[in-house]
């Protein structure tokens, strides 16, 4: 029994001494691990910002009512292209009764004034011609009532604004909203029967209609603070539609706002550019949009892939890893320049000829991409 069980040890011991010997064996058999490398090379690096933002037109206006009252016929659609003058709604005036009341009171007060300063006047220009006032009673006789007459015109005029909503109004009693600019019809917030309130001084009052001219556009957007202080107005920029993406639209900055506004943590400044539109194209305000905006540029840098580069995880210096002669690696700290998002400017620390290992698989995606997309 003891002689099986020591067989059976020795077996076991064998079996696991040759799985040992062929895990080294293995081990040692597998191929060093090779990288591939890439060379510095030349090129021209411009670095952009990018605001977000909208399409809208530089000139848009809400039309409201100069008087209140309900609204009695829409004559456009939104959509409809009109010119200045034309007419979009008609307003039908609801008089207020105790503004009427207060109207016909003032005629009445008025109307007395009149006939007792028309007397007056009668009177004294009979008395004017025997000689017997003088010519100064009888012009201020003749001031007094024509005051009068002139006030009961006035309170004429008032009641029929009060009732009708203008002098000469018919028995329909509408007052007329035009169009103030040519352009395109964006939106009517109203229907026909709706109240509306007229424009003062206390009541910004109910928008009627809003037109646009839509052959002048500009892009309003942001841009973050680290940007705002590269760009200068009159700068060209491009703009892209977020409707029309393959095709970019050449717009000149026409505003930077002077001061900021936080938001989500970052300061963000307002900028406006002019949007050139061709007449083929078909654009609607409100459009989102990018607007990209070349911040900095060389031309023919010493640049390698930004993939390539690699930071001291302390003092979180870049650098790269250049392949001696015996085909190892080192360590060589570079100074950078400016960067695009995918290449960047080398200043010190690598020169032409230099072979850079490829040490991030994405630079090596990156690469085949840009190989397919020359292709």
């Amino acid at each position: 029994m003891n002689k099986t069980v020591k067989l059976i040890f020795v077996l076991v011991a064998i079996v696991l001494l040759a799985f040992v010997l062929k895990y080294f064996v293995s081990a040692n058999s597998k191929a060093i691990e090779e990288f591939k490398v890439q060379e510095p090379f030349y090129t021209a690096i411009n670095t952009k910002a990018v605001a977000t933002g909208k399409l809208n037109p530089e000139e848009e206006i809400e039309l409201k009512p100069q008087i209140s009252g309900i609204v009695d016929q829409i004559i456009v659609e939104e959509g409809d292209v009109v010119k200045k003058g034309d007419l979009i709604a008609k307003i039908r005036v609801v008089p207020n009764e105790q503004s009427l009341a207060n109207a016909k009171s003032r005629i009445a007060t008025a109307k007395l004034s009149f006939e007792n300063a028309s007397t007056r006047y009668s009177r004294d220009k009979k008395l004017f011609d025997k000689g017997v006032i003088s010519v100064q009673n009888f012009e201020d006789s003749e001031l007094s009532y024509n005051q009068a007459k002139e006030s009961l015109a006035q309170a004429q005029n008032d009641y029929q604004i009060i009732k009708r909503g203008s002098i000469s109004g018919g028995g329909s009693a509408n007052t007329n909203i035009i169009a103030q600019i040519s352009g395109t019809i964006l939106e009517i917030p109203v229907r026909e029967g709706d109240q509306v309130i007229q424009s003062n001084n206390f009541n910004a009052g109910t928008t009627i209609a809003t037109i646009a001219d839509m052959s002048n556009m500009i892009f309003e957007g942001k841009v973050d603070e680290s940007e705002v202080g590269k760009l200068e107005e009159g700068k060209k920029i491009s703009v892209v539609l977020g409707a029309i993406d393959d095709k970019e639209f050449p717009a000149t900055l026409t505003f930077v706002a002077p001061k900021g506004k936080e938001e989500n943590g970052a300061v963000q400044f307002t900028i406006k550019a002019n949007v050139t539109i061709d007449e083929t194209t078909n654009v609607r305000a409100g459009y989102s949009a990018n607007a990209e905006i070349d911040i900095e540029g060389k031309d023919s840098v010493l640049a390698i892939k930004e993939a390539l580069l690699q930071y001291n995880r302390i003092t979180d210096k870049p650098f790269v890893e250049i392949q001696k002669e015996d085909g190892a690696f080192k360590k060589k700290n570079v100074k950078t320049g400016i960067s695009d998002g995918i290449n960047i400017e080398i200043i010190e620390g690598v020169e032409e000829g230099d072979k850079i290992k490829v040490w991030n698989k994405a630079s090596e995606e990156d690469n085949k991409k840009e190989d397919e997309d020359k292709d």
